[in-house]
């Protein structure tokens, strides 16, 4: 494993709580050192002495001058987050106490920890692998049922464990086609070339599963961007406000109000969904209008999922065929909906039904068949699959780097098929073992560890 330019042989600080005013603040100090450097500024029991996995009260201290009362939280190393020594020192919320807490921990020796330094000694010292370490990233900014879902089994293991498997299997024939290079006089096979095949073409069906899932795990970690479009005057903006239950959404019976895109989100079934609110599809003279009605396409060819809104008492069937043709050529999925059904001519709805009847029938002013709706929404995103415990790949990192394998496993497979050398099949194999490697953390290099836990906050 490559060693990070960090230092790791310091004591670092930093706040692991979210600046600002609170309840409460906790300093969090980790190194060969934390122990004796809070002792020395704490004024209760010996820390030093004390059992790992305790808490004490007391007061922290500048000379005679009390700075705050605190609890501090002993984790002795190796049983710590990061395996070193770790105190926690819980403070009131108050960012001057914080700060004065903080220069006196770094006039005591310590050093001020840099984006996700604590994480990353963890990594280090060997408490989890690199995938389990991102995740804790991903855990830390879930904000769904999934996403936290997701984040927690790949922070426990579950992936990891997965890829680890793959690569300890290719790691024996890879091992045995090394040996053979060494007795390449004697013509001797210590792997079997059908066994290594049948193996190979295992781990891609393992590995095709998990670049499969990465969809889900992107909708997972990231939600889904769902514009609402259609003409002026569908009733775009009172459906948004609808579905988030506030006036998100200015509304008007002037056609044309909505002049560039309104965002917010919801969680629907554990997933949540960023809906787009935009400007209404027509053609205009209007400069301002017309460029949100070109910001409005733009949207719709970035989105995840369209919800294509008409009025069924101003659009008539060839127009909504006309739009939908449009829809198709888009090439994103799109949900038909027709809005103001207590406005609609009955036997209009019975041709739209006969011709579209996968249409959605609401009216989003009465809050009519929403849940309908929201519902189909939810259906355009195959949830099965990870309610059933599967692993589902979220990072675009190991997305990349599983790619890779593929690719590689696929030259193993053509090297098998034209019986290349040992020296080409060995290569392949090996190239196939370094890109798993890089998922883990077996192999990796000081600018991936740097781009990754820059990415953290500083205290975690």
């Amino acid at each position: 494993m490559a060693t990070y330019l960090r230092r790791v042989d310091d004591t670092i600080v930093a706040l692991a709580t979210p600046q600002g005013v609170g309840a409460i603040a906790v300093i969090r100090l980790s190194g060969k050192e934390a122990i004796q450097m809070a002792n020395r500024v704490f004024f209760g029991k010996n820390l030093e002495v004390q059992a790992s996995h305790t808490i004490h009260f007391g007061t922290i201290r500048d000379g005679d001058r009390i700075i705050d009362e605190v609890l501090v939280s002993l984790f002795v190393a190796p049983h710590s987050f990061t395996k070193e020594n770790v105190v926690e020192i819980s403070t009131h919320g108050s960012s001057y106490i914080v700060n004065q807490v903080l220069r006196l921990l770094v006039r005591q020796g310590a050093r001020p920890a840099e984006p996700g330094e604590f994480t990353q000694r963890a990594f280090l010292n060997g408490q989890f692998d690199l995938a389990q370490a991102e995740a804790v990233a991903d855990l830390i900014h879930s904000d769904s049922e999934t996403s936290h879902q997701a984040a927690l089994h790949q922070m426990r293991g579950g992936f990891s464990s997965d890829i680890r498997e793959l690569r300890e299997k290719l790691i024996h024939f890879a091992s045995m086609i090394e040996l053979e290079l060494d007795f390449t006089e004697e013509d001797v096979e210590f792997a079997s070339r059908d066994d290594l095949r049948l193996l190979v073409e295992k781990l891609l069906r393992v590995v095709e599963q998990l670049i499969s899932s990465f969809d889900l795990g992107n909708v997972i970690k990231n939600g889904v961007p769902t514009v609402i479009a259609g003409k002026p005057n569908a009733g775009k903006s009172t459906l948004l406000n609808a579905l988030l239950n506030e006036e998100k959404a200015l509304v008007s019976d002037i056609a044309g109000t909505t002049r560039d895109s309104i965002e917010d989100e919801i969680t629907l079934g554990g997933v949540v969904f960023r809906f787009i609110d935009t400007a209404g599809l027509r053609e205009t003279t209007d400069t301002i209008e017309a460029m949100g009605v070109s910001r409005t396409r733009e949207k719709m060819k970035s989105a995840s999922l369209i919800l294509y809104l008409f009025d069924l008492g101003d659009t008539d069937l060839v127009e909504i065929n006309r739009d939908l043709n449009k829809l198709e050529n888009i090439g994103v999925p799109f949900i038909k909906v027709a809005n103001k059904l207590d406005k609609g001519n009955p036997q209009f709805i019975t041709i739209l039904k006969e011709a579209h009847p996968d249409t959605l029938f609401i009216s989003a002013g009465k809050k009519e068949n929403l849940e309908e709706l929201k519902e189909k929404i939810l259906e355009q995103v195959n949830l099965d699959k990870f309610r059933t415990g599967n692993t589902v790949v979220t990072n675009i990192r190991h997305f990349d780097s599983l790619t890779r394998t593929r690719e590689s496993l696929l030259d193993v497979l053509g090297g098998l098929d034209q019986e290349v050398s040992n020296d080409f099949l060995a290569m392949d194999i090996r190239r196939s073992l370094h890109y798993l490697g890089e998922i883990t953390g077996e192999i990796t290099t000081d600018d991936l560890l740097a781009n990754i836990f820059s990415k953290f906050c500083i205290g975690k």
